[in-house]
Parts: structure tokens; C-alpha cells; sequence
């Protein structure tokens, strides 16, 4: 797709600020590859999001699964011949990676899908991590056939917090009061400090919201990971073109 600059997507809704926090993560991204070669305005990544409130029903995918694809397919129409490649910024929505990929093979002069789980199994594959934490929402944390990463144990054993139904909890109180609200990094430092894991996934994109350091763990960032590759990409491609 050459016809327009190297253009990134990114499907929001679930929740809102998940995907305004994945647009900051490639504005620093971005500064990072350039260095001090970086020219503000004009090097800044072109971006389409387009943010969908009823993937919200994601939450309780077992029960919305109709309704959430619903909304997730018309979205998928709407923003992939718009783009170079695009990412859902909710860990959850991932899980309808290989009907997303379906769909686009009906579809002409459409961007690529970039799903967040390729992206960790890459990040956890390279650094060598067999054995890590996993903190996410309850139907990814289950890691069952409702899992965006059931796929990846394979190669990866994920520890979940013992405290799932807490964890749960926490993340809808972030989409309901925001990431300001008293008490919501506490109870995130909480969770985290019980797992025996030093290496800690953050599989939800409301966690990052909230992270604060935790003693004697590592924490890794999905969306942060997912904005590296997005902006390597990006990278490259303006350099082929030059």
C-alpha cells in the first residue's frame, strides 16, 4: 500500500483510554527511533483510530461473544483499508486474531493484523522467558479456549494471581472511575507482589494505567511492546522509501 504514508491503526473502545495510552506509547516510540534526528510534527506516526464502545462487552466475552464480533467485524471493515497495519488495543479482543484474519482475506487492498499475542510470544521467545506472571482480565487469565494466549503455553508457563476475581474487580474500576481513582495502584501493587514470578506480564491494557514499580518484580508491558514493533515498522518502511 503505496499510495499514502506509512499509516498505523489502532481499534479502541475497550477501553477508550487503552487506546489513547497505545497512541502516547508510539509518539515515545517514535522519538526513540529517530534519536536526535527527530523533527516533532513531521515525524510523528500517522495514525487512524477509530474507538468502538461496544467492544466494552468484551469484559464478558463468554457471554457477549455474538455482540462483541458484531461490532468488532464492522470496526475491522471500517479502519483496515485505511491502514498499513493495524492492532486492537484491548488483550482480551485478541482472541478473535484468526476470524480478524478470515476476514481480511475477503477483503481488497486491506492493512495487515497485528495481534498482541505474536508480539509477546515474540518479546517472551527472544529474551529467553519460559516461566512468567500473567495479570490480565478474567477471560484471558483463565487461559482456556476463551484465551487470547491459551496458544502461546507451548512455550511459555504463565503464573495467574491467585487473586483473580480481585484482579477482575480492579480492571473495571479503572474503565469505570479512571486511572486517577484512590486506591487503584495499591490494589494493583497487591496482586502483583503476590506472585512468586519475578517476570510479570501486563496483559490488560487498563494495568499499564495504574502500574506502579513493584519490589523484586520485572514488568512487562504488552502495549509497550506492541507500540515498539509498531513503530519499527513505520520506521522502516519511511526508510525504504527515502
Amino acid at each position: 500500500m503505496t499510495h499514502r504514508p506509512f499509516t498505523i491503526g489502532i481499534i479502541a473502545g475497550s477501553g477508550p483510554e487503552a487506546g489513547m495510552d497505545l497512541w502516547s506509547k508510539l509518539l515515545v516510540q517514535t522519538q526513540n527511533q529517530f534519536g536526535t534526528a527527530f523533527r516533532g510534527d513531521l515525524d510523528a506516526p500517522r495514525v487512524v483510530i477509530v474507538s468502538e464502545p461496544e467492544l466494552g462487552l468484551s469484559m464478558d466475552l463468554r457471554a457477549n461473544e455474538a455482540a462483541t464480533w458484531a461490532a468488532l467485524d464492522r470496526t475491522v471493515r471500517q479502519i483496515a483499508p485505511q491502514v498499513d497495519v493495524f492492532v486492537i488495543a484491548c488483550n482480551t479482543l485478541n482472541w478473535f486474531a484468526p476470524r480478524i484474519q478470515a476476514l481480511l482475506d475477503t477483503l481488497p487492498n486491506v492493512g495487515q493484523f497485528l495481534s498482541f499475542q505474536a508480539v509477546l510470544h515474540q518479546v517472551l521467545t527472544q529474551a529467553g522467558h519460559s516461566h512468567v506472571g500473567l495479570l490480565a482480565a478474567g477471560p484471558v487469565m483463565a487461559l482456556d479456549n476463551w484465551s487470547a494466549y491459551a496458544e502461546l503455553q507451548s512455550d511459555i508457563e504463565f503464573e495467574t494471581a491467585n487473586q483473580s476475581e480481585d484482579l477482575h474487580l480492579l480492571i473495571e474500576d479503572v474503565k469505570r472511575f479512571g486511572q486517577k481513582h484512590v486506591g487503584l495502584a495499591a490494589r494493583f501493587r497487591s496482586i502483583a507482589q503476590n506472585l512468586s514470578s519475578e517476570t510479570v506480564i501486563l496483559a490488560c491494557t487498563e494495568l499499564p494505567l495504574i502500574a506502579t514499580p513493584v519490589v523484586g518484580k520485572t514488568l512487562i508491558d504488552v502495549t509497550d511492546c506492541v507500540a515498539q514493533m509498531l513503530t519499527f515498522r513505520a520506521y522502516r518502511a519511511r526508510k525504504v522509501s527515502v
